[in-house]
């Protein structure tokens, strides 16, 4: 029998109403498993969207009538930026990337392969790439997500004495809705966050970080009251 409260579970992470992409994790029980479906996923939403609310520019990109997006900043398809989003200077957007609603992208922040649930921060020199980030995350200035390991093996996800068997080479990080992350971490393949948790600025995270808590240092976290 599955552990209802594994960190891990997509039910324990997001609130899945804060996201254009709902759909998309219906039937999947750890967020990892979507990374493979994004780029496919948003073709076939971005053909769906209202033209009265969004917008096509270019090859698969739909941008929300609604959202600000810099003449600097840079959007490969397939991508969906939602409504009241804000895509500053110098942004790169590389594709199979959905920009929720009020999110903010930020001056030479990168993403590849994401998912940004609404009202999400990465405002600041962020680089995100095969990852998803819940409601309200902010990923303070020059933080970024790791997504390849050293020895380009797949990556494996550990939460204490399990582990989870991901079938991905690429895989960034998981961070649940709230999540803060310190300025100048680094969230190495295979992170999972859990809601309501903020890293220490500076930190190397390589691992599940429980829902509610302080994470300092590896061995050194603390619960949140």
């Amino acid at each position: 029998m599955e552990n209802k409260m594994e960190t891990c579970r997509i039910e324990n992470l997001y609130n899945l109403n804060e996201t254009i992409a709902k759909d998309l994790f219906e039937g999947a029980v750890y967020p990892w498993e979507l990374l493979p479906k994004i780029g496919a996923f948003i073709l076939e939403l971005g053909a769906s969207l209202d033209p009265a609310e969004y917008e096509k520019r270019g090859e698969d990109v739909w941008v929300a009538k609604s959202a600000s997006v810099a003449p600097t900043a840079y959007i490969h398809g397939p991508a969906i930026i939602g409504k009241e989003a804000e895509v500053r200077h110098c942004a790169f957007i590389r594709g199979n990337a959905i920009v929720g609603e009020g999110a903010v992208v930020g001056n030479s922040t990168e993403l590849k392969n994401v998912i940004l649930f609404n009202k999400v921060q990465v405002p600041h020199y962020n680089y995100v790439g095969d990852s998803i980030l819940g409601y309200k995350a902010h990923m303070g200035a020059g933080s970024i997500t790791s997504n390849v390991k050293s020895d380009k093996t797949l990556v494996i996800v550990k939460d204490g004495e399990r582990r989870y068997e991901t079938g991905l080479k690429k895989f960034g990080a998981m961070l649940g809705d709230q999540v803060e992350v310190g300025c100048g971490s680094v969230l190495n393949p295979g992170t999972v966050v859990g809601p309501c948790t903020n890293i220490y600025p500076l930190s190397s995270v390589r691992e599940v970080v429980p829902a509610r808590s302080i994470y300092k240092k590896r061995g050194e976290v603390a619960e949140k009251y």
